[in-house]
């Protein structure tokens, strides 16, 4: 199987990861979609916001009940910490070789991609699919072989924007996935 994988904190996820992801497995032709659930960094500060690993997972995967194709992951939870992409992909195909694994990020990322680690292996050994973010124009003419901009409709959901009405006790409805609805209102709720 060709498997696109998705990370994020996902703090919390949102429809418009969900709608990004069907697109992308649908435009790049993949199997599944893996809502690579990022671990919080131990080497970063810490951040109240941040709901702990496990409860985000939850609630991905409460978010993701029904949707054909997209999987989520607790992959990164039991890697060593902190986790680089290349380290991910790495020891993913090790452990999977029966699939083929794609790079799924978005626009604002690749613009700073070549601050990450690793990222000439990545680009030699993994195709990459990158989503559009807005105030992040990409020169699809500048892109390596192994690395295609999908066009897609722009989600402006943020994390960040869901986090905040919770705390102002702002209508989200129309911004969480409903299977999830609730329990993430009442996860966010005194953060």
């Amino acid at each position: 199987m060709n498997i696109g994988i998705y990370g994020g904190s996902f703090n919390p996820i949102h429809r418009g990861h969900i709608a990004l992801a069907r697109q992308i497995r649908r435009k790049a032709h993949l199997d599944e979609v893996w809502f690579m659930v990022s671990p919080l960094n131990p080497l970063k500060a810490d951040r109240g916001d941040l709901l702990p690993d496990e409860l985000r997972l939850a609630l991905v995967r409460k978010a993701l009940e029904g949707e054909e194709g997209l999987v989520a992951c607790d992959y990164e939870f039991h890697l060593p910490r902190p986790s680089y992409t290349w380290d991910t992909l790495q020891a993913l195909s090790r452990d999977f070789p029966q699939h083929t694994f794609t790079l799924v990020i978005g626009a604002d990322n690749w613009l700073v991609f070549d601050r990450w680690a690793h990222t000439a292996d990545i680009i030699a050994h993994y195709p990459i699919v990158i989503y559009p973010r807005e105030g992040s124009p990409i020169d699809v003419d500048a892109l390596p072989e192994s690395v295609r901009l999908v066009q897609m409709p722009l989600y402006n959901v943020s994390s960040t924007d869901v986090r905040q009405r919770i705390r102002e006790g702002r209508p989200v409805r129309r911004l969480l996935p409903k299977n999830a609805y609730d329990d993430i209102v009442e996860a966010y709720q005194g953060k």
